[in-house]
């Protein structure tokens, strides 16, 4: 009886040595670099929040609420969805370098071991929470070119098939295991081309066919409450250190680095922005500052981990301008992007992402690659071929889920719910009730 029980605690001691061998081997936790990426995650997470007071202090007080509903909603549609299929699809075994096998679908397999293909020394689940994150804002980014204008109803569904048929390819293209463009040598850090030209291009492409706003160019259409943009636009700035130096995935030399990068580039282009407005326009606007401030963290994400402080100083002054120049010629060309979605995260991203070619260093991170002044003439044509290929996915694939919403369902409110504004009539609700007690 006795040998029977010391060869059962060998035999267990046998099974869990060879279980941890095979943990050393995938990849061992580090509590560190887990402690750091929940963090991260939470910061990213904040940024959403803080996308809807941003975007809900430049539009009208009669849509506050409504343009409030697109981002805090879609914190809950695509968290379910990212649970149901789109991390399957986005992260898992590739086929063919387009899209993921569904093994992780309903996160079968997502557990507590890390995953040596993606995080070797945090667990899996953890890994999936912050790439969840970058799902959630992506497609309230493109809600910034819709804004007082399309149905809510639409809106949701259009977000489900958006994530399912933009993000989730794009995400597997550039940073699964086996996609065709990460094979190639694409670099994107944190999300300059899935992230920023995705949503940038589909903002775009919505904002066209949904067509301008009643009164655009004809009448004022004045922010409601800069301050609430202002507050907004310092919640990105500060979760944006979780979406750029979390994706180091340690909290190591990389991590700081990206850190430092994020933070000088999106000072440059603040200060960019404010000046060549003070010369074109005589004065520097609030409104002016913090769309530079913006603009900047959008340029250095898919370089953050990639160049020195030096370079990210550099993209920040050019992608204050250059988002600058984008944003004021939109009256010329009399489109309705509300918010400057395409202005500033797809004309920004599509900056950073070739100034990603032109800056990179493999001083900076060994992973990555020498660009243009480093002489590595080949990932400067990667990167215009991953700009190119992303811009003609989402544009396309935008516009044909649009054309069949719009047949199913209908885009856009009625004249008169827009007239009237969507608080009232979509939610039935108002942002700011000014009567006194004594009225009521």
């Amino acid at each position: 009886m006795l040998w029977k029980r010391l060869m059962a605690i060998a035999l267990a001691g046998m099974a869990a040595t060879t279980r941890a061998a095979a943990q050393d081997a995938a990849g061992k936790i580090d509590t560190g670099d887990t402690a750091w990426m929940l963090v991260s995650c939470a910061l990213v997470m904040l940024m959403t929040p803080g996308l809807a007071l941003f975007y809900g202090g430049m539009v009208r007080q009669k849509n506050v609420l409504s343009t409030l509903m697109h981002s805090f909603t879609i914190l809950a549609v695509a968290t379910v969805h990212w649970a149901v299929i789109g991390y399957a699809l986005a992260f898992g075994p590739s086929l063919g370098g387009f899209i993921g096998k569904p093994v992780w679908a309903f996160l079968s397999g997502v557990g507590q071991e890390p995953n040596a293909d993606y995080a070797a020394t945090i667990p899996h689940a953890v890994f999936m929470a912050f790439q969840m994150m970058f799902a959630i804002i992506t497609p309230a980014l493109i809600s910034g070119a819709i804004a007082e204008r399309m149905k809510f109803s639409t809106f949701v569904v259009f977000v489900i098939c958006w994530l399912t048929l933009v993000y989730a390819p794009v995400a597997h293209w550039v940073w699964g295991v086996g996609g065709w463009l990460r094979n190639m040598g694409a670099l994107d850090f944190a999300g300059g081309t899935v992230v920023h030209i995705s949503s940038g291009v589909s903002g775009l492409v919505a904002a066209l066919m949904l067509r301008p706003r009643l009164g655009y160019l004809r009448e004022p259409m004045l922010p409601n409450n800069l301050t609430l943009t202002v507050l907004g636009a310092g919640l990105l700035w500060f979760g944006w250190f979780g979406f750029n130096a979390g994706s180091a995935l340690t909290a190591g030399g990389l991590a700081a680095s990206a850190f430092v990068a994020t933070h000088i580039a999106s000072a440059a282009a603040t200060l960019s922005w404010i000046i060549v407005e003070w010369l074109h326009r005589r004065k520097p606007s609030a409104l002016g500052a913090v769309s530079g401030c913006v603009a900047g963290l959008v340029a250095v994400t898919p370089a953050a981990g990639f160049v020195s402080p030096q370079s990210a100083l550099i993209i920040g002054l050019i992608a204050g301008a250059v988002c600058y120049g984008a944003v004021i010629v939109k009256p010329r060309l009399r489109y309705d992007d509300s918010l400057d979605a395409f202005g500033i995260h797809g004309v920004g991203g599509t900056t950073g992402a070739l100034l990603t070619g032109v800056f990179a260093s493999k001083m900076v991170n060994s992973a990555g690659a020498d660009g243009l002044i480093y002489g590595g003439f080949s990932l400067f044509n990667v990167q215009v071929l991953a700009i190119g290929a992303t811009w003609l996915y989402a544009a396309v694939v935008t516009a044909v889920i649009l054309k069949v919403l719009d047949a199913l369902m209908g885009l856009r409110v009625r004249e008169e719910e827009e007239v009237a504004g969507l608080d009232l009539t979509l939610h039935g609700e108002s942002g700011y009730n000014f009567m006194s007690e004594a009225t009521v």
